[in-house]
C-alpha cells in the first residue's frame, strides 16, 4: 500500500523522537519541582517516575499487538493527542499530589503509544543491511537524546537563578512540544488505504511466546539491561533537582548538569555502530553498564559541581549505549511478524522498572536522603552488567 517516501519518513521519525523526549524531559523535572512546591517530601518524588510507568505497564503488550497489524501511524497520532491532553490537565487540574500523579500516568500512556509507533518504523527501515539496526537505532536514540539535552536548557531558561522555577511555564513548554508532535505525525500519514502490516500475518500469542530457550535468555538479558539503564536515567532526571535543592544548587545549574548528561549520551549513540563492531554487543553491554554503575554511585558523594558534571559525563556516555543495543538485540531475536510485540514487551519491562524501582528506592532510602538513591542505583547497574554479560550472546 502507498506510504510516505523513506527519506520523509526517516526525517519525521527523528523529529518525532526529538519532540517526544523534549516533552518528556521537560515534564518530569517540572513535576518534581511542582511536587516540592506542594510540600511533598523529597523522598517521595520518585512516585512521579512510578506514576509515569503505571498505565504503560498494563497496556504495553496490547499496544504492541495492535501496532504489529500496521498501525504505527495511528499510534503516533493518538499518543501525541493523549500527551497534549495531559498537558492541559497538568496546567489546570494538578493542585495536589494525587492529581499530579494521575496526569503523569496519562503522559506515560501517550509516551508509550508514540514510542512503539516510532520504534516499529525504525526497525523496518534498519533491516536488510549489515549493521543497519545498530545504526538506525543509534540515530533514532540520538535524536531522542537531542531532545533530552534541549529540555534542561528550557528548564535553565525558565528557572534562571531561582531554586524553584515557574512550573506553569514549564508545563506550557511541555504542551507546546506535544502539539509539535501532532503536527509532525500528520505529515507522516500514509497516502491511500490503511498501511499494510509490517510483517504479515500477525502470529498468535502462542507463536509469539513459543521461542527457543536461547532466544528467551537473550530477550531476558536485553530487557533487564533496558529496564535498569532506563530506570537509572529516569532517577537522575527526577532526583538531580532534589539533590540541587538539598545542596543549594540553582535550578539553572541543575539544568546545565542534566544537559551535560544528555549530550554525553548523544555522543555515545552516534558512535554505537563503531563501538559494537570493535567490542561486540555482549562485551559492550557489560563494560558500559559497569562504568555507568560506578559513575552513578559517585553522584551520592557531595562534591564540587565540576566534579559532579564529570560523573554525569562518564555516566551519561555509558548509559547511552544500553537502550539502542537492547532494541537491536530484541529486533534481531524476535520471530517474523512479532517485532512490535517484543518491542512492547521490552517496554513493559522498562515500565515495570520505572514503576517499581523508584517506589522501592524511595522506601528503602527514606532515612538516608536522596543520596542513597544514587548509591543503590549504581549497585543495581553493576549487578545488571554481570547478568547481561552472561545472557546476551556476541
Amino acid at each position: 500500500m502507498p506510504s510516505p517516501r523513506p527519506s520523509r519518513t526517516g526525517a519525521g521519525i527523528l523529529a518525532q523522537a526529538f519532540l517526544l523526549q523534549l516533552a518528556a524531559y521537560i515534564v518530569r523535572p517540572a513535576s518534581a519541582y511542582r511536587a516540592i512546591e506542594l510540600g511533598v517530601d523529597p523522598g517521595l518524588v520518585g512516585l512521579i517516575a512510578a506514576s509515569f510507568a503505571l498505565l504503560p505497564l498494563v497496556v504495553a503488550v496490547f499496544v504492541g499487538r495492535w501496532t504489529d497489524r500496521g498501525r504505527e501511524w495511528p499510534a503516533l497520532v493518538i499518543g501525541s493527542g493523549v500527551m497534549v491532553g495531559a498537558g492541559a490537565g497538568l496546567l489546570f487540574a494538578a493542585a495536589n499530589l494525587g492529581e499530579l500523579l494521575f496526569w503523569n500516568a496519562v503522559v506515560g500512556l501517550g509516551h508509550l503509544l508514540s514510542v512503539i509507533g516510532q520504534q516499529t518504523m525504525v526497525a523496518r527501515t534498519g533491516r536488510g543491511r549489515p549493521g543497519g539496526l545498530d545504526s538506525a537505532f543509534g540515530t533514532f536514540t540520538f535524536a531522542g537524546s537531542l531532545g533530552q539535552a534541549a529540555a534542561p536548557l528550557v528548564l535553565a531558561g525558565i528557572g534562571g537563578s531561582a531554586v524553584l522555577p515557574d512550573t506553569r511555564l514549564l508545563m506550557l513548554a511541555y504542551t507546546a512540544a506535544c502539539v509539535g508532535m501532532i503536527a509532525v505525525a500528520l505529515t507522516l500519514r500514509p497516502k491511500g488505504a490503511r498501511p499494510s502490516t509490517v510483517e504479515a500475518p500477525t502470529p498468535s500469542w502462542g507463536q509469539v511466546l513459543r521461542v527457543p530457550a536461547g532466544t528467551r535468555r537473550t530477550m531476558t538479558g536485553a530487557m533487564l539491561l533496558s529496564m535498569l539503564v532506563l530506570a537509572a536515567i529516569d532517577l537522575i532526571q527526577v532526583y538531580l533537582p532534589a539533590i540541587g535543592v538539598e545542596r543549594h544548587i540553582p535550578s539553572s545549574l541543575v539544568g546545565v548538569l542534566l544537559t551535560v548528561r544528555a549530550v554525553a549520551t548523544m555522543v555515545s549513540r552516534l558512535r554505537l555502530s563503531r563501538l559494537t563492531a570493535r567490542l561486540g554487543r555482549s562485551r559492550l553491554v557489560a563494560t558500559s553498564t559497569c562504568v555507568a554503575g560506578l559513575a552513578v554511585g559517585l553522584i551520592a558523594v557531595p562534591m564540587h559541581p565540576v566534579l559532579l558534571a564529570s560523573c554525569l559525563v562518564v555516566g551519561g556516555f555509558a548509559l547511552g549505549i544500553g537502550q539502542p543495543l537492547s532494541m537491536t538485540i530484541v529486533t534481531l531475536a524476535a520471530p517474523a511478524g512479532t517485532t512490535s510485540t517484543w518491542l512492547a514487551l521490552r517496554l513493559s519491562a522498562n515500565r515495570l522498572g520505572q514503576s517499581a524501582i523508584p517506589a522501592v528506592l524511595s522506601a528503602a532510602t527514606a532515612g538516608v536522603g536522596t543520596s542513597g538513591i544514587f548509591l543503590l542505583t549504581g549497585a543495581g547497574l553493576l549487578g545488571t552488567a554481570a547478568v547481561a554479560r552472561a545472557l546476551i550472546p556476541e
